[in-house]
């Protein structure tokens, strides 16, 4: 029997943004345990805005489990929270979205690396020379010397994971980087997220950075903010699709809009102005290839005959991708196909 180091990981209640908490507890196993094997387990629920002081009882029921790369026989367990009953806390919200196996997810996390107070980078006054060489940028000048060695631990500890990051690269703000994630089912693909951020949250503290997910930390500057762009298809959407079907989406997702922005990420006010490559809040759009647009619509769709994925650029670095990917296959599964099935059945 091995002693495995199990790090059970939760969403507080904290609103408008919840935190990632964890604690760990030790228990044996033969070999590296599935979700089946692992207990449910208790926490203070007074002490993340879960429950009072009087009745503070909460239960975390495990959803997924990873490999840990960090850690000798260690284990993250991504959670939900129960109320002592069984039932969903009201801050679960995993327990309720829309899922759908064939709803497939690619989120672009962007974020920045702050330090002392200022993105990484930062001179102590002032700001660094304007934005344009660091988006994928290579070089000191450009990364500094930390930056780099941060994104590249955080890749391998997901793929130890067995979490399906896709790529990394620098963005357009100095201290600014993103990551990806793909997965098949919105709870699938919210939940390698959520760990995915957890992982960058604990690596960073060995080097004394923070992590800021706002969506725009420099404020109204001429410096980007922080995006969580949101791919998304189904399976009608890849196999069957055709401009009339595409068109009507496209409509329901403008008849939608305030739904969507009010599951987008907090301040999205602030990052969606029209300027540096995002759409209006208060407009609705769609575009080939445009990165200004409410919705890119990519060049290989139209060239498929309106057949494969689409890009949501509205949501914000600190959605919840749970409510995210929900909102979006709510407004996919109001749209009708042609068939007794729809697009989010």
């Amino acid at each position: 029997m091995t002693k495995y180091k199990l790090e059970y990981i939760w969403l507080d209640g904290y609103t408008p943004v919840p935190n990632l908490r964890g604690k760990t507890q030790i228990k044996e196993f033969d070999v590296f345990p599935s979700l089946e094997d692992l207990p449910l387990w208790g926490f203070d629920g007074s002490s993340t805005k879960q429950a009072e002081g009087h009745s503070s009882d909460c239960v975390l029921k495990p959803v997924a489990v990873y490999p840990d790369g960090a850690r000798t026989n260690g284990a993250i367990v991504m959670c939900e929270v129960l109320l002592p009953d069984g039932s969903p806390h009201p801050s679960n919200g995993r327990a309720t979205i829309l899922d759908d196996p064939g709803a497939w997810f690619g989120f672009e996390q962007e974020y920045f690396f702050y330090k002392n107070g200022r993105p990484l980078g930062f001179p102590e006054a002032g700001y660094p020379p304007p934005q344009g060489p660091y988006y994928t940028g290579v070089g000191y000048r450009n990364v500094g010397d930390v930056a780099r060695k941060m994104v590249e631990e955080h890749l391998d500890l997901c793929l130890y994971a067995g979490i399906n990051h896709e790529g990394i690269n620098a963005e357009v703000a100095k201290g600014q980087w993103e990551f990806q994630i793909f997965g098949k089912g919105s709870k699938k693909a919210a939940d390698e997220m959520w760990v995915a951020r957890y992982l960058l949250l604990r690596l960073t503290e060995k080097y004394g950075v923070d992590i800021e997910f706002h969506c725009k930390p420099l404020g109204d500057t001429d410096w980007n903010g922080s995006g969580m762009h949101c791919n998304f298809s189904t399976t009608y959407l890849r196999e069957t699709g055709g401009k009339e079907y595409f068109e009507k989406l496209m409509k329901a997702f403008e008849e939608n809009r305030e739904e969507h922005i009010a599951v987008y990420g907090p301040d999205n006010h602030m990052r969606l102005t029209g300027k540096h490559e995002t759409a209006s809040i208060h407009e609705f759009s769609y575009g080939i290839a445009d990165r200004g647009a409410s919705i890119r619509v990519p060049h290989s769709f139209i060239k498929n005959d309106y057949k494969g994925y689409l890009e949501d650029r509205r949501p914000n670095s600190q959605g919840d991708p749970y409510q995210i990917a929900s909102r979006v296959l709510k407004t996919i599964a109001s749209v009708p196909t042609g068939s007794s099935v729809s697009a989010a059945a």
